[in-house]
């Protein structure tokens, strides 16, 4: 993620942005670090030679909090916070860079809003829930925050990707989703460069896995 003076931000994305901030600080929900801003850093700005702990890539560190926040964050402004200009910069401006697919919106969207409600080290607690679980619906969004950043776009790591549901089911089939997010002994532990999913979710797909990976 580059300087804010090389940063080229579109006017149409920058309204976009401000008018889903001012639609969501009218609401009573907050977006939770731990749950919603984290893992999307991790997962898509911490590959090897990127911003992560060892390689700091630019000096940026977005493995933690506390290095989070100390590299272009500005609480309660996220119009002027260098990594929000980053994200939605264009060209050789925008990242993370090609072949890394941008963001989604809605990934941008929450690393907005938890800037612009100041940028706290918020947890989250809530029940986990594994009744009707779907692809669609639990899998697919638990995936694309920690394993789509590396796994999707045109040149995926390892040449798994996880952008379509055959992409997934694939690893499903072989054991190595399975496998890697409970760091069992032979598999590549994911994501990388952190510690594991969290219960609820690893639960979640293990349910999913058990009823036969449906496409639903």
């Amino acid at each position: 993620m580059k300087k804010a003076g090389l940063i080229v931000v579109t006017i149409g994305i920058a309204m976009l942005y401000s008018g889903c901030t001012k639609e969501y600080l009218q609401n009573v929900n907050d977006v939770c670090f731990e749950r919603d801003v984290l893992p999307v850093f991790v997962s898509n700005c911490t590959q090897s030679g990127c911003h992560n702990s060892q390689d700091r890539e630019e000096g940026y560190d977005f493995t933690t909090y506390e290095s989070i926040v100390s590299h272009g964050i500005t609480p309660g402004d996220y119009k002027s916070s260098i990594v929000y200009q980053s994200l939605v910069g264009v060209g050789a401006d925008q990242m993370p860079e090609s072949p890394y697919e941008r963001l989604s919106d809605e990934q941008i969207s929450a690393i907005a809003l938890w800037i612009e409600q100041g940028a706290d080290k918020t947890t989250c607690t809530s029940t986990c829930n594994t009744d009707n679980v779907t692809y669609n619906l639990s899998v697919k969004p638990i995936l694309q925050n920690y394993c789509n950043g590396c796994h999707s776009g045109g040149s995926p790591s390892g040449n798994i990707s996880y952008s379509t549901y055959n992409g997934v089911k694939t690893t499903v089939d072989n054991g190595t989703l399975v496998g890697s997010i409970d760091h069992a002994q032979g598999y590549v532990a994911m994501p990388q460069n952190t510690s594991k999913l969290s219960a609820c979710n690893i639960a979640i797909i293990k349910k999913w896995v058990s009823d036969g990976a449906p496409n639903n």
